[in-house]
Order: structure tokens, then C-alpha cells, then sequence
């Protein structure tokens, strides 16, 4: 299979657009790496590219679940590694793009995926529900401080997931994880900026959101039904709040541009663990040439594509 690119990062930075220009500079077709972006109709609070926007660049899996759908990581690895498939049958580069970090290492490294039991995963919901997430982010550090710090403690459904895996194969959570170590060829390009630099990036995109209607988007959604994944989504979930009258309008987009700042922080937490990633300052005015260079080095071999050196690369922003 030809080397597959992935644009990887902090939210606001410009990935999708690197992401076009690499594949048109390539010949190459995108495959999207965002959990949400694969909703239909989570469009404005995605940042999703239109269609007029993707410049005829064939698009892949965006819009394959409707919102009261669960995403399902092996279900997107199967679909995603498919569409891998199919490009480059084609003749064609795959540019993955995204910045759902458990996505992007089911798409190119080896991952397990244990079993589900709904009893005992309805145990743990009614836990959260009855005792809240933190309490149960506790007892998973416990068990599994390396899964832990890798999770968020209000992320109660990753929070549920791993204590039902270690209930159910008796094995840490973090075990089951995959390790630095492509099953897909790919070379890693990371995409960051000056802290202050993103945060305005980031409230600029949300004052965008504002005006481009997300809330009348999401008025939409509620109307078909929203799941509880794309519920909980930075975006949705407090513009939600505000549908309930628990927060005003502007209350609702203050949050939405908080979280999206924690977002990112997380995001860079997660990509800068892994010493593969070669970080590019989005804001480079040679960023396409930058990124083009890497991947000739990659396709040439110039460029490991597996560093010996564990300990992971500091973004501009860390």
C-alpha cells in the first residue's frame, strides 16, 4: 500500500485545509479521522469542509451515521481501512485527516477490540448516573493509572468502557491499547501554533459557529433524534443546555469556546505522547511545502517512519 499521510493535531488549527491541499498537490483522496464529522448533519459545530469547499477531492467517511447512532471505533476502523483499500486500488494517496486521537491510532496501528457485555456495562452507567464520572475515574486510576490519565474524568462513557473491559478480561484497559507501532505504513504530520495564536484561532471559529446558525442546526438534530455520543459533543451539548433554559446564549457559546480550549489541550496531550508525529507550525507560510518535503523523505525512506527514541516530540505550543 502507498505511504497513507495523516494530518493529526490540536482542533482550529488548519488541518483539513493542509489536508485538501495535500491531496490535491498528491493525487490523493481524504478519509476523515474526526469522530463527530462522521454524523450527519453535525455540519456547522464540526467545522465540517462543505461540499463546494472539498474542491472535487473525494471525501471519505463523513456523514455514514445519523445522530442518534453510537460511532463504534472498530466499526470506523473496518470502514476507514476499507476505504484505504479502495484508494489505493484507484492509484490514489489516502490523506486521513482528524483529531480524534483513539481514531487515528485504530486507522493506522494494531488495536484490540474486547467484547461488550450490556449487563454489566448498564451497571457502571447507572454508577455514573448514581455516584458521577469523577468517582468512577478514580477507581480506574487505581486499577489502571495508565488508562486513566489517558481519559478524562468527565468522560464517563471511555470511563464506563474501560472498567467494563477490565471487568470482563480481567486485564488493565490500557493493555488492550495499541502501541507505537504502524500496521498501516503512514508518516504522522502534526499541526500546532502558539497557544495565545490558537485560542484566538479557536474563538474565531466560534463566533463563525454563531453566525452560521449552530443553533438552529442543532434545533434540526433534536427534531431527529440525537444519540448520546453526538449529545456530549463540544458544540452540541451546550447548545443543548441552553435549549433547556440551564444556560443563556451567550453563556452557551462562552462554553463552547471553553471546551474547545480543553479540547485541544487534550488533543495535544494525546498526539504529543507519540514520538512518530513530525509537528508543523500551522502558520508557517511554507506549510505545504514543509509538509510535502516530509512526505517525499517518508516515500524515500529519508524519513523514519518509527523513531527509536521514546520519549515523545514537544509541539510549538507545549
Amino acid at each position: 500500500m502507498t505511504l497513507v499521510v495523516a494530518v493529526v493535531g490540536p482542533t482550529a488549527t488548519g488541518k483539513s485545509d493542509l489536508a485538501l491541499a495535500l491531496a490535491e498537490a498528491l493525487g490523493g483522496e481524504v478519509v476523515n479521522a474526526d469522530a463527530m464529522q462522521l454524523y450527519r448533519g453535525m455540519d456547522i459545530g464540526t467545522a465540517k469542509l462543505t461540499v463546494d469547499e472539498r474542491r472535487g477531492i473525494p471525501h471519505h467517511l463523513l456523514d455514514i451515521l445519523d445522530p442518534h447512532e453510537d460511532a463504534s471505533v472498530a466499526d470506523y476502523q473496518a470502514r476507514a481501512r476499507a476505504a484505504f483499500g479502495e484508494i489505493d486500488g484507484r492509484g490514489h494517496r489516502s490523506v486521513a485527516v482528524g483529531g480524534s486521537g483513539l481514531y487515528v491510532r485504530a486507522l493506522l496501528d494494531h488495536m484490540e477490540f474486547p467484547g461488550t457485555d450490556p449487563e454489566v456495562r448498564a451497571a457502571l452507567e447507572a454508577r455514573v448516573e448514581a455516584e458521577g464520572s469523577r468517582a468512577l475515574h478514580t477507581e480506574l486510576a487505581s486499577v489502571d493509572p495508565e488508562a486513566a490519565e489517558g481519559i478524562g474524568p468527565r468522560n464517563a462513557r471511555r470511563i464506563v468502557r474501560a472498567l467494563e473491559v477490565i471487568a470482563l478480561t480481567g486485564r488493565m484497559y490500557s493493555a488492550s491499547l495499541p502501541q507505537h507501532v504502524y500496521e498501516v505504513p503512514a508518516v504522522q504530520i502534526g499541526l500546532d501554533c502558539d497557544r495565545a495564536v490558537l485560542d484566538e484561532r479557536i474563538s474565531g471559529r466560534v463566533d463563525r459557529m454563531r453566525r452560521s446558525g449552530l443553533v438552529d442546526e442543532v434545533r434540526a438534530l433534536v427534531t431527529s433524534g440525537l444519540g448520546r455520543t453526538a449529545s456530549r459533543a463540544v458544540g452540541y451539548a451546550e447548545i443543548l443546555a441552553m435549549l433547556r433554559a440551564e444556560l443563556t446564549l451567550d453563556e452557551a457559546f462562552d462554553a463552547i469556546a471553553a471546551g474547545t480550549r480543553r479540547l485541544a489541550r487534550k488533543q495535544m496531550g494525546w498526539f504529543g505522547r507519540d514520538p512518530r508525529v513530525h509537528w508543523l507550525d500551522a502558520l508557517d507560510p511554507d506549510l505545504l511545502g514543509r509538509a510535502l518535503s516530509l512526505v517525499a523523505a517518508a516515500d524515500t525512506g529519508e524519513l523514519g517512519l518509527a523513531t527509536d527514541d521514546p520519549a515523545p516530540r514537544r509541539s510549538l505550543g507545549s
